[in-house]
């Protein structure tokens, strides 16, 4: 058996006839691993930003709906105790209409309440991310069919 010989382009060629094998150096092999471990890490961080972004958008609107709640309850206080105070004053007719005002303020307060803990309890995290991210290691092994 002869050794095997190598020609300008780094292949080896082996001595029998007519058979060549490509073989790529250590430092060829890690370049490859190195830059297919930033690519995966650029892409996991590209889909955790944009989870991130989707899951602050509805956090945000569900805040927003949950504000304009307690600003609703809080003119649910205000004609109530508007209400309360000229009924009792006055025992007029003008108390029965702070009444209503107030009673469709706390209805606007229901909805908006109701609304915004809806909005908020659809908000799941990062779950694209963390599926993605469990798959890493068996990928890093060069066992991707375990991933499915």
């Amino acid at each position: 058996m002869s050794a095997p010989t190598s020609d300008s382009t780094g292949r080896h060629a082996s001595a029998s006839p007519g058979v060549t094998e490509e073989r790529s150096s250590i430092g060829e092999l890690l370049g490859d691993v190195s830059r297919d471990l930033s690519e995966l890490v650029r892409q996991e961080l590209e889909l955790a930003k944009a989870e991130a972004r989707e899951s602050a958008t509805k956090a945000g609107k569900g805040a927003g709906m949950l504000a304009g709640a307690a600003t609703a309850g809080h003119f649910v206080l205000l004609f109530l105790s508007v209400a309360a105070w000229w009924a009792i004053g006055n025992a007029t007719g003008r108390g029965w209409a702070a009444l209503i005002v107030m009673a469709v303020w706390a209805v606007v307060a229901a909805v908006l309440a109701l609304l915004g803990k809806n909005e908020l309890t659809t908000i799941r995290g990062l779950d694209r991310t963390t599926e993605t991210v469990k798959k890493i290691p068996a990928a890093a092994k060069g066992h991707e069919e375990q991933n499915v």
